[in-house]
């Protein structure tokens, strides 16, 4: 049986989304006679989910309204990029090739992710990547949302796997800390969203393209 679990962040780490989450974004702003953010902007922003987008959008054209309540807000936010979530998303390069040869070796494959689970099954049925995962936790599956450890806890469970070992592939600091309170190692990437570089935070590991990972992934395994 299997016993090896790869969990990957979503949003900056296996597809780029900034592109439609800033589409998203501003409409919203817009509709509050704001002003756009800019792509670094939304770059800086992701990572907490939509409603810290969001606010962070506000605070930023502006500043938050007084008695400001976000869900209205987060609503419209969520209606919109439903509707038009993979237009301008796209894959990082290398991640389908190492996706496959992962499955193909027998590697359990998790998403966990701060973006609402139903939302992250419909971006990666859209770029069709679903196939590739036993398993996607979002901050509402289990109603807890990283850095806390057990979500990341909960994609490994769902796996199935039988006393698996786990690595954690992300773009933040959120999962660098997600991985250090679950206490396994972490592979950061560069490219994606936050705003101090990732190396910050001392990942196990950095790799600049995912045509790097598969060696990374098995250095931490060897190491475990």
């Amino acid at each position: 049986m299997p016993d090896r679990a790869v969990i990957f962040d979503l949003d900056g780490t296996l597809v780029d989304t900034a592109p439609d989450l800033m589409r998203a974004t501003n409409h919203v702003l817009e509709g509050m006679g704001r002003r756009a953010i800019s792509m670094e902007e939304v770059r800086a922003f992701v990572g907490h989910g939509a409603r810290a987008l969001l606010t962070r959008g506000l605070t930023a054209t502006g500043g938050l309204p007084e008695n400001y309540d976000v869900e209205p807000d987060y609503l419209r936010f969520v209606d919109y990029y439903s509707a038009n979530i993979a237009e301008g998303s796209e894959p990082f390069p290398g991640v389908v090739r190492l996706l496959e040869r992962l499955k193909s070796e027998g590697f359990g494959l998790g998403v966990c992710t701060n973006k609402l689970e139903g939302l992250s099954v419909q971006l990666l049925e859209a770029l069709d990547l679903r196939r590739f995962f036993g398993a996607v936790v979002g901050p509402d599956t289990i109603g807890v949302a990283k850095p806390d450890p057990r979500p990341f806890r909960e994609a490994v469970a769902r796996l199935g796997l039988v006393a698996p070992r786990a690595v954690m592939v992300g773009d933040s600091e959120t999962d660098i800390l997600t991985a250090r309170n679950a206490g396994v190692p972490v592979i950061g990437v560069p490219f994606g969203y936050t705003p101090r570089p990732v190396e910050e935070f001392g990942p196990d590991r950095m790799v600049n393209h995912f045509d790097e990972a598969y060696e990374a992934i098995q250095d931490l395994f060897a190491l475990a």
